[in-house]
């Protein structure tokens, strides 16, 4: 990791997926222990990487090569269209949030 990049903590990642939430105009995952996790792994793909990589993916480690899966990815928005909510379940439309609906697996959309 780059030394110009300082160490990310859990809350910075906190406020990191509530700030693009609003922004989007999008929810977060309302289980807790879900959101716990998936805002550690990006914490942790931070510390290690010095970018947000999604969690839910195997990272290179090499920002270009990473760059449809830095968070949010360029997977979300079509995900969010058709499903609802994204790949890991970060993130919900307002409406799946509404529903109740707990996320659960949608295809990948990622091209290996």
């Amino acid at each position: 990791m780059p030394e110009s990049k300082r160490k990310k903590t859990i809350e910075d990642t906190k406020m990191f997926v509530e700030l693009v939430a609003k922004h989007q105009g999008w929810e977060l995952v309302r289980d807790k222990e879900h959101l716990q996790v998936l805002i550690e792994g990006l914490t942790t793909n931070w510390n290690r990487y010095g970018y947000f990589s999604c969690p839910c993916r195997l990272a290179d480690g090499i920002r270009e090569k990473d760059k449809d899966i830095i968070c949010p990815c360029v997977y979300a928005k079509p995900d969010l269209e058709e499903f609802g909510h994204c790949y890991c379940g970060l993130y919900l439309t307002k409406e799946f949030f509404a529903s109740g609906k707990k996320p659960e697996y949608i295809p990948e959309r990622r091209p290996e």
